[in-house]
């Protein structure tokens, strides 16, 4: 193992508290501590912020660290100064003590990380600045920001590459959603065209439940999900601002602790939101996407979207704010055809050049062929991002219940039909009253009563023909034409089955589906509830007396490891992944003593090696030492080695004599020496 990745398995297990890396991790680890130009896509709770924290502690002078939101910016510097590690952040919402604690650490160089907001490069006297402090590591979070056409597209990420120029130091770039697209204007951007190592990890999220909807009655199906979940804290993601507003509302009227957020509202206001969100137990946040990736809490429960997101890329960042501590998380999408025109019209009205438009409709038709999907849905959204699963999920809604189909050809063609012989000058309402053999006077006035698909689609109601025309976009048979107002055009995907050589299937959508997971999956057994609940008190006790989130003490998953497994002692407390060394001697008593009832009561010097197989030797060291406090035969003087000489001896583990003598002056020598040395050989 390179000696680098070694220090980096160390501090990964001593600060952060995690024994192991996570698939795909360690090379990237490795890639940045060898100061290479990385671009990482990883899954969003794939543990992307690991990939530069360590390297930055591994490797000499500053790393700094641009991410969109402050936020995000303000979490993590408190979860890293929580495990020990110097980090400061320089935005807008510092007070003017903050600002001059970082400035001071920067100056007497004690400061490791260094967050800043993009829009500090705009700055001439930042270049300046982080020239002075001895930068040796840029790391850009959200890196797909870079890219113009994105859907979080930052104009002040542009200035990543000048600054990496500046400073002739290595960047490394994370994101969890680029297709190839985007990986190449990223290269572009910030590295100069240079070539850097690409690390594509897998995109799947076990973790998650997936399930989409048909709207029918969308407040109700949105109120009945979080009832489900009620005290679980997740977000409700709406396609306007005045719907966050309502819906809020609604579920506030429900009985629900839930709060709006919206780019209209008043920034205090927004903040307040973002701090409430991050620190209250059970919240819901019904917002547009304007609350998106700022939100780093590890432990929300689910997602709901009561509109279709815009493109395949924006479900995906979107729902996977959910479950990032890698418990169970749901997701419900709701989607009708007004969703479907609108995304449309938001493509086709947007100032991007045509190929750019054409791009993005292929990416909202992925969404569709998502939400349309007839198998498993998260082969369909792996397919997407290029990868093939051996099996399907068994962890998505047609998965537990897999939808009913029929051979929806007939209908298809009589579709295209009609809108052939329309001209295809008409959006879906339209060609269903011709189907429907509807008689409107719109219908009338065009003469399209006499045509000769006139009432054929009778055997089908109306919403039954809303969900063929909605799957007929899914399939990318037929789109809005912005030209012509909406009206439906053909693809060359549909001339196939207009003339009879393919044949296609469809979903038999019933308007009034299942209840969506009534019975959301238990993040432990029945039997361990109760000291989850327990863990759960002393941790909002403990972030409430330390004015910070909650997930900053402990993460659900590390609280549902203690309830599991109930350690007993420090050293096994020790063993709890996300325990690192500073937050066990910081907690560790009190969330002892909420398990076995009582605090440890170890000496610092014994605290400081819980954990570590020098604990144990440090045991057996003192239990000889009792044995021979009044010598051999219990009648000398009574004579003791301190906690620290011992905990020094375990660590340094001497072998023979000579090398135990550093520890031991002539009189301990002589009484301890040999026994020290018996158990120290044992050991080895």
């Amino acid at each position: 193992m390179p000696r680098d990745l070694a220090s980096a398995e160390a501090l990964l297990r001593d600060v952060f508290g995690f024994e192991s890396f996570r698939p795909g991790q360690g090379e990237i680890v490795d890639a940045v501590t060898q100061g290479r130009d990385v671009l990482a896509i990883m899954p969003t709770g794939g543990g992307k912020s690991l990939c530069f924290q360590l390297p930055a502690l591994v490797r000499p002078g500053l790393t700094v660290v641009i991410s969109p939101l402050i936020a995000l910016m303000r979490d993590q510097v408190r979860a890293l100064r929580e495990a020990g590690v110097a980090a400061g952040a320089l935005t807008s919402g510092n007070t003017q003590d903050e600002t001059d604690a970082v400035f001071d650490a920067l100056h007497s160089g004690d400061l490791k990380l260094l967050y800043l907001a993009p829009e500090r490069l705009a700055s001439g006297g930042t270049a300046r600045l982080l020239a002075e402090a001895g930068v040796s590591l840029i790391a850009v979070d959200e890196a797909h920001c870079v890219s113009q056409w994105g859907h979080d597209f930052r104009p002040d990420y542009l200035r990543i590459g000048a600054l990496r120029r500046d400073l002739d130091v290595p960047v490394a770039a994370f994101t969890a959603t680029a297709d190839e697209e985007t990986r190449e204007e990223i290269v572009a951007r910030l590295f100069g065209g240079g070539t850097p190592d690409v690390f594509l990890r897998g995109f799947d999220r076990p973790n998650i439940h997936l399930a989409f909807s048909p709207k029918d009655n969308p407040r109700k199906q949105i109120l009945g999900f979080a009832d489900a979940r009620r005290g679980q804290p997740g977000i409700v993601y709406c396609g306007t601002r005045a719907k966050t507003e309502t819906l809020a509302q609604a579920l506030s009227q429900d009985g629900h602790v839930a709060l709006a957020y919206h780019g209209g509202m008043d920034p205090e206001r927004r903040r307040d939101v973002e701090a409430r969100f991050a620190v209250e137990d059970g919240l819901i946040v019904v917002a547009t996407v304007a609350f998106g990736m700022g939100v780093d809490k590890p432990d929300i429960r689910w997602v709901a979207h009561a509109d279709l997101p815009k493109s395949i890329e924006a479900y995906y960042q979107e729902i996977g704010r959910s479950g990032r501590d890698g418990g169970p998380a749901e997701t419900l999408t709701l989607y009708g055809p007004d969703d479907i025109r609108l995304r449309r019209s938001q493509i086709d009205e947007g100032l991007a050049p045509p190929e750019r438009r054409i791009a993005d409709h292929g990416r909202l038709n992925a969404l569709l062929g998502l939400a349309e999907a007839q198998g498993c849905r998260r082969r369909v959204l792996l397919g997407y991002f290029g990868e093939s699963p051996a099996a399907d999920c068994g962890h998505c809604d047609l998965c537990d219940a897999p939808p009913e189909t029929f051979d929806g050809t007939e209908a298809v063609r009589k579709a295209l039909s009609a809108a052939l012989r329309t001209g295809e000058n008409f959006g879906a309402g339209h060609l269903i009253d011709i189907l429907r053999g509807q008689a409107t006077e719109k219908v009338k006035a065009r003469g399209h009563d006499g045509l000769p698909t006139f009432g054929v689609g009778q055997d089908l109601s109306q919403s039954q023909w809303q969900a063929v025309f909605r799957q007929m976009m899914g399939f990318d048979l037929m789109r809005p034409d912005p030209e012509r107002h909406g009206a439906l055009v053909m693809t060359d995907r549909a001339l196939p089955i207009l003339k009879g050589e393919e044949s296609v299937r469809l979903r038999r959508d019933v308007m009034a589906p299942r209840a969506n997971r009534a019975t959301p999956k238990a993040l432990v057994s029945d039997e361990d509830a109760p000291l989850l609940s327990a863990l759960k008190a002393k941790r909002r006790a403990l972030a409430e007396a330390a004015s910070v989130p909650a997930y900053i003490i402990f993460n659900d998953r590390t609280l549902i490891e203690m309830a599991e497994r109930r350690p007993q002692s420090l050293d096994e407390m020790a063993g709890i992944s996300g325990i690192g060394a500073k937050k066990l001697d910081r907690y560790g008593d009190a969330f002892l003593e909420v398990i076995a009832g009582e605090a440890a009561g170890l000496h610092p010097a014994r605290r400081r090696l819980a954990g570590r197989g020098a604990g144990s030797l440090y045991d057996r060291l003192l239990a000889t030492q009792a044995d021979l406090t009044r010598g051999p035969d219990g009648t000398e003087k009574p004579l003791s080695c301190s906690a620290s000489q011992l905990a020094k001896i375990a660590e340094a583990r001497p072998s023979g004599e000579s090398a135990l003598s550093r520890f031991l002056d002539a009189r301990r020598m002589e009484r301890f020496g040999p026994a020290f040395l018996s158990v120290l050989s044992a050991t080895e």
